[in-house]
């Protein structure tokens, strides 16, 4: 097969001499055989250019995505998503009063601020979760609680009076590699939006916005179709490995050159590409193993719930039966006592 991105990417090496230079090494050669055979042809086809890179694998994320090496990158991609230009003030730590819990199936989870105060939390999730709305939710109430407490103790310093107003928009920005069933049933929509509004038309800024790009359900529609625009580039470069496509994006937004480079740069440094792959597998595993348990659980809870149903029917189907023998034993108590009195009755004429 040819490999046409080394036409446009001369640094990309060849399969022999990628496994030339982790035979050199025995830690690098422990750790190759240590990974599964498909796992060892995943990694040589993306160090080769024989398929792209998972962008979305966390360590190439923030490697190319960088908001504090490359903030240009992240500001004009949630830009292009938000509708307005915006631009990344600082990027926030996620310790504290984390609502998530320590198994999230999160992979990358980044907070960051722009310069209106406003606070989005970008995140990626390999699997998809069984609840993302109610999760989010969470997500976006502990971005207010943040701002709130950030606030309220800036007033304080200040020595000036706290107002809700101080508190500025929240952004929950997920994107699905592999989307929750709840998506599946809108398959020409891979872009969620959430709006607002109350029935009488009242028009209130509730604070928290909520965005959800199912990249799975976009690369289904964008099957036979050429890129259109930049959001669609840019979902394009989160979600396809097919070279031929990599090279229709760096042709049509050249952009994505450089970022590509980045990418491959990082995979002639074999000692710490092996060393993200590795991460990656290892994050891997660990997520697949916590969402199968929860969909065990989920499963055992349902079982559950449709024999707590089953014994309720049962009992009360009994409880009909009890009462249908009791009322036909009444009636034919009543009957006797009936027939007692007529026999009685007549034995005295």
């Amino acid at each position: 097969m040819e490999n046409r991105l080394r036409n446009y990417f001369p640094l990309i090496r060849e399969r022999k001499e990628v496994l030339k230079e982790i035979g050199e090494s025995s830690g690098l050669q422990a750790l190759f055989r240590s990974w599964m055979p498909e796992r060892q042809e995943e990694f040589l086809d993306f160090c080769t250019g024989m398929k792209g890179v998972k962008i979305l694998y966390d360590s190439f994320f923030k490697e190319i995505m960088s908001p504090e090496y490359t903030p240009g990158r992240l500001n004009h991609f949630l830009s292009l998503l938000l509708g307005k230009k915006v631009v990344i003030r600082q990027v926030l730590p996620n310790e504290g009063g984390r609502i998530a819990d320590e198994n999230t199936l999160l992979v990358t989870d980044i907070l960051v601020e722009f310069e209106d105060g406003s606070l989005a939390d970008v995140e990626i999730q390999k699997l998809g979760y069984a609840f993302p709305g109610e999760r989010s939710a969470c997500y976006a109430a502990d971005l207010l609680l943040r701002q709130y407490k950030r606030a309220r103790d800036k007033r304080n310093r200040e020595k000036g009076k706290f107002s809700y107003k101080d508190i500025k928009n929240v952004y929950v920005i997920v994107l699905f590699e592999k989307s929750p069933v709840e998506f599946h049933s809108m398959e020409k929509e891979y872009l969620h939006k959430s709006d607002w509004r109350f029935d009488t038309g009242l028009e209130l800024d509730l604070l928290q916005n909520f965005i959800f790009i199912t990249l799975d359900i976009f690369q289904k529609n964008m099957e036979n179709k050429s890129i259109e625009n930049e959001l669609e580039a840019w979902l394009m470069f989160y979600s396809t490995q097919d070279p031929e496509r990599i090279i229709e994006l760096i042709n049509k937004y050249p952009m994505f050159r450089q970022m590509y480079g980045d990418v491959y740069e990082v995979c002639r440094n074999m000692e710490k590409v092996m060393g993200m792959f590795s991460e990656e597998l290892r994050e891997m595993d660990r997520n697949t193993v916590q969402y199968m348990i929860d969909e065990m659980q989920a499963t055992i809870d349902a079982q559950a719930a449709a024999l707590e149903e089953e014994k309720k029917k049962h009992e009360e189907e009994m409880q009909e039966l009890i009462a249908a023998q009791a009322a036909a034993l009444d009636k034919a108590m009543k009957r006797i006592e009936e027939l007692e009195r007529k026999n009685s009755s007549e034995s005295a004429e």
